[in-house]
């Protein structure tokens, strides 16, 4: 297989940017995800794939829980700053306000476009990565839907 020509084919998917919180007893985690999509309509469920070294799939595995948060139209920095590691940066969920979800306690960002509140109900090993597997149990909207997307932030996120 040609890799570049691979790479380029990956890269041209469309993706929007999400943020996708936790919290786990007292500790509470965020990062940036792209690979999200609605997985069913009854029961509405989304799925995700997070990195498997991540500190938050532990947290997201013991609490049962996460929440996804739509990153609107002009959050490139924002999207820049909350996808580093958490090895990088450990408290950034401290630089934005959030308040616990009435359902599952996961972290809200209402200033965000909106979110939904999700509990786990599935994992799938995918390689390097990991499918999390949600019921949407609540939702809201913060601001304008306009999402983000990979394209216009001008992030490269692919194999």
């Amino acid at each position: 297989m040609d890799q570049a020509v691979k790479k380029q084919v990956l890269r041209s998917f469309t993706y929007g940017l999400y943020l996708i919180t936790v919290k786990d007893g007292e500790e509470a985690n965020c990062f940036t995800a792209n690979w999200v999509s609605q997985a069913s309509f009854e029961p509405p469920m989304v799925v995700f794939s997070m990195e498997n070294d991540s500190r938050s799939i532990g947290m997201i595995q013991r609490s049962g829980a996460f929440a996804v948060h739509v990153i609107p139209e002009g959050y490139r920095d924002f999207a820049g700053r909350m996808g580093r590691s958490s090895k990088q940066n450990p408290n950034k969920i401290s630089e934005v306000e959030w308040e616990p979800g009435e359902v599952t306690g996961s972290p809200i960002l209402k200033e965000l476009a909106g979110w939904v509140e999700c509990r786990l109900v599935g994992t799938l090993p995918a390689g390097d990565h990991t499918l999390m597997l949600g019921e949407v149990v609540n939702a809201g909207i913060g601001r304008d839907l306009r999402p983000l997307t990979l394209s216009e932030a001008g992030f490269k996120y692919s194999g």
